[in-house]
């Protein structure tokens, strides 16, 4: 009796692998989403592993590598990237539809062929007389920039390895579109995904060569596809921002070449996207003084922006007080509220309270709490503060006001931009023109009121 071989099923949703069918996946939940691999696609699973005998070695004896880093031409890009692009690195894009991801790859591809570098972009959505429409509009029109059109990988790495002159970039847009042949299943499914992106790592590393991959998103904003798409690339980096909006926002997830705490600020402009050149006048306009109005200082990576805080403090048109904030952690939000009715015995259980951050940034640190209960008590009691004043600090439960790093960094910032009053919860060791004002409670910033 011949053996019965094994089989393998496997989620489509995130890559989790079962000796049997389920029709939940254990690992994410999603229903009937397992399908039977067939032998091609195991054989190519098998292929993936590397067979070849391995000799651990001393961490001593480990000779050091050092990373070859050239400028995209694009400062921004630059900065969340740790420095420039790294030759043979592996770069992953994703972003909502629309809010210019392959408009700014395009851009840096013409960028890098106008610095005599040969660039490849590879498109499996659009048509070429499509991307030359944009490049146009962009600027991007150079000799050295080539496009294909094709959805097969096969031909892809055919294309790129018959060049007799390496390309120093190739764009893929995007990664859902492609198909190896080894693999019987529709374009955009876990093993294709895994197949297309391991390939294209073996001819980054191989050849030097730089890979840019732009990806989809699922409706709740992650990469669609397994979930070892971002765990084989050496860089992620996401764009953030409303498609209406002018103002975009590129965040580094995963950076193996750097940090990942840097942010770069686009604006989509009729010419495409451009970095700005002074990213805090975005955010921030002294305009006449509203109440509920408050201003401050927030550290975006290495860089300092000067934001304002917009606070509306309204009565209860029904039973439950609502809570909403944009650009604001809501949790932190509630935590302030509920001090601000313990410390200074304000009745706002019985007021809706929206907290907004101007300019569709989001807060991702401690340093705006301040602010956000100076803008709070400016609109209960209807009181103006003055548009040179800035609030910078930590908010704690027990009522008092706590330091932030990079104090003197923004200050500066500050000053640059007109402030001339800064409410901190401790003066800096450097001497600055700006005036600070030192509070340790949370009470005493009703003096400002």
């Amino acid at each position: 009796m011949a053996k019965k071989k094994a089989q393998i099923f496997e989620c489509q949703h995130c890559g989790f692998q079962s000796a049997k069918w389920l029709g939940k996946c254990s690992n994410c939940g999603a229903w009937e989403s397992f399908l039977e691999l067939k032998e091609d696609q195991i054989s190519a699973l098998k292929a993936m592993q590397n067979t070849q005998s391995i000799k651990p070695l001393r961490i001593t004896e480990v000779q050091e590598e050092e990373f070859v880093r050239f400028s995209s031409g694009e400062t921004e890009l630059d900065i969340v990237l740790g420095g420039g692009i790294v030759l043979g690195g592996m770069y992953l894009v994703g972003g909502s539809p629309g809010v210019g991801k392959s408009t700014l790859l395009l851009k840096i591809s013409s960028n890098l062929a106008k610095m005599q570098h040969k660039i490849l972009y590879v498109s499996g959505e659009e048509s070429a007389s499509q991307i030359k429409l944009r490049a146009e509009r962009l600027d991007a029109l150079c000799e050295n920039l080539f496009l294909l059109n094709a959805i097969a990988l096969e031909e892809i790495l055919q294309v790129i390895k018959s060049e007799q002159t390496r390309y120093t970039m190739v764009v893929i847009d995007s990664i859902q579109t492609l198909y190896s042949q080894n693999i019987a299943s529709s374009p955009g499914s876990v093993s294709q995904v895994r197949e297309v992106t391991f390939e294209l790592m073996r001819l980054a590393k191989e050849f030097g060569i730089c890979v840019f991959i732009i990806g989809h998103i699922t409706k709740d904003g992650t990469i669609a596809g397994p979930r070892i798409l971002e765990h084989m690339v050496d860089c992620v980096l996401y764009f953030e921002g409303d498609s209406h909006r002018e103002l975009r926002f590129l965040r580094g997830f995963k950076n193996r070449f750097g940090n990942t705490s840097e942010i770069g600020i686009f604006e989509m402009q009729n010419c495409g996207l451009m970095g700005a050149k002074e990213a805090s006048k975005i955010f921030f306009n002294q305009r006449t003084s509203n109440p509920g109005s408050a201003l401050s200082v927030i550290m975006e990576g290495s860089r300092a922006l000067v934001l304002e805080v917009q606070a509306l403090v309204s009565d209860c048109a029904y039973g439950v007080p609502k809570r909403s904030s944009t650009g604001f952690d809501s949790n932190r939000l509630n935590m302030i509220l509920a001090l601000l009715e313990r410390k200074l015995e304000i009745p706002l259980n019985r007021y809706d309270v929206f907290i907004n951050i101007t300019g569709g940034i989001k807060i991702l640190e401690t340093a705006a709490d301040l602010a956000v209960v100076a803008a709070i008590l400016s609109s209960f009691r209807n009181r103006t503060l003055s548009n040179t004043s800035a609030f910078i600090g930590e908010v704690s439960l027990v009522g008092d006001i706590r330091d932030v790093p990079h104090m003197e960094q923004r200050l500066k910032e500050a000053q640059g931009l007109g402030i001339t009053n800064v409410i901190v919860p401790s003066k800096p060791k450097q001497s600055l023109s700006i005036k600070c004002f030192v509070v340790h409670e949370v009470t005493k910033i009703l003096d400002w009121m």
